[in-house]
């Protein structure tokens, strides 16, 4: 891992390295687009025979029969798992859908003056498409973040993508009683899921995390179909005055495995903490080649000139994953998707079973959006109704409103109302 000062000769450094930072995160989307058009742009137009022809070329599927999973093949993969497998994941479902059910919105209605009432309605979404990678690493964990916030939103049809699904992730489809899942990954999937093939109607949106070829692909398709966000590789920072050197190595280390191009930073004032967590992630990494491969090209210790500083460049960073020391940490922390307090709460805790979704915002975006939660899978609804006394109370006003923006037809649908009220009195 590089470490950087802010203070000293080398601020200058420091700083034009935080400032690129800040603008993370696109650069390796514009490298693959070109490809990525084709793709979307072949099955757009030619349906599933270009959908076939991906599939085979990049999941491996034979034959169109192939395509989807039958519930048959769920179940028998959940029978298949042993026994505390499938604890862990009913133990993780249940976790994750207490949370939702406490994040999703209410319907309400109030009464501002007297003849007027204005609410909200919740509504959820009508379809949505899981995409849950099976690249390096099975993730069985991201369908039931996914899935299970769509669920308790009452989305009616929940669709699942995977390419060359594990076992564990057929196993967790069957746990939640999902019925609808492709054999399909990248770019060629995402297209499917926003324009429709013969083999399987469009969604309203997509979400969940993939591969640069994915991340593209959602944002080409962002205009046509509905997405969460453009989730690029894992980050992770820890920002720590008193946090124990190996626990800090050993989170960096964690979501360092993720991918080669993982972002870790740990940020403190204090130098010796500084190189001890330098040398424990060395020690850590060292039989791990992707994380030693991230941390050696993205690995970086920030040592700034004081605490509130260090504050700082955390909310800069606007980091996905971010561990602090202290509930009283809390106050200053404006950007981050989710954040970890104290040793004790290992930020893989926070990708498996504590509840809160994994699916969370980088490069940057933690400044304008949180993660992934209920509230993706449902829409809000305003709803108004006046009586004639809120309508002479309020409309004279809205009508002078109205015309000072020329907008005469706006104020003639107030007035006439007014009249008509007027007439009967």
């Amino acid at each position: 891992m590089k470490t950087i000062r802010t203070k000293g000769r080398g601020a200058q450094q420091a700083e034009q390295t935080l400032a690129a930072l800040e603008h993370r995160g696109s650069a390796a989307l514009d490298s693959v687009l070109p490809a990525v058009k084709r793709i979307v742009a072949d099955v757009r137009k030619r349906g599933d025979r270009a959908l076939m022809r991906y599939a085979a070329q990049f999941d491996g599927l034979a034959n169109a029969t192939a395509l989807r999973v039958t519930p048959e093949e769920m179940s028998a993969a959940w029978e298949a798992i042993d026994l505390p497998m499938q604890h862990a994941l009913s133990t993780a479902a249940n976790q994750i859908r207490k949370f939702a059910e406490k994040q999703l919105p209410a319907s309400w209605s109030a009464s501002p003056i007297a003849g007027l009432t204005t609410g909200q309605l919740v509504r959820p979404l009508g379809s949505v498409g899981c995409y849950v990678p099976s690249g390096r690493h099975p993730l069985p964990s991201t369908l039931l973040m996914t899935a299970i916030p769509a669920q308790v939103a009452g989305v009616e049809r929940i669709l699942v993508v995977s390419p060359k699904p594990a076992l564990e992730t057929l196993a967790a489809a069957h746990l939640l009683g999902l019925t609808e899942f492709y054999r399909l990954g990248g770019a060629h999937a995402v297209a499917a899921l926003a324009y429709g093939t013969a083999s399987f109607m469009r969604v309203d949106k997509i979400v969940g995390p993939g591969n640069l070829y994915v991340t593209a692909a959602k944002r080409l398709v962002a205009f046509d179909c509905a997405i969460d966000m453009l989730a690029g590789p894992t980050e992770i920072v820890v920002t720590s005055e008193r946090g124990n050197p190996a626990d800090i190595a050993a989170d960096l280390v964690a979501q360092a495995e993720h991918d080669p191009e993982a972002l870790a930073i740990f940020i403190t004032t204090r130098a010796d903490l500084a190189r001890e967590v330098s040398a424990e992630t060395k020690v850590r990494s060292r039989n791990n080649p992707v994380a030693r491969e991230a941390l050696d090209r993205s690995g970086l210790i920030i040592i700034p000139s004081s605490i509130e500083e260090a504050r700082q460049i955390t909310n800069r960073l606007a980091p996905e994953h971010l561990t602090v020391d202290a509930p009283s940490d809390l106050k200053w922390i404006q950007n981050a998707g989710s954040v970890f307090v104290g040793r004790w709460s290992a930020q893989p805790m926070g990708d498996y079973i504590s509840g809160p979704n994994h699916t969370l915002p980088t490069g940057g975006m933690a400044r304008v959006r949180g993660g992934l939660s209920v509230n993706d899978f449902v829409k809000l609804i305003t709803v108004q109704e006046y009586s004639a006394q809120a309508m002479r109370t309020l409309g004279p006003q809205a009508a002078l409103l109205a015309e000072a923006e020329g907008l005469t037809g706006h104020a003639e649908a107030i007035r006439t109302r007014l009249r008509k009220r007027r007439s009967r009195d």
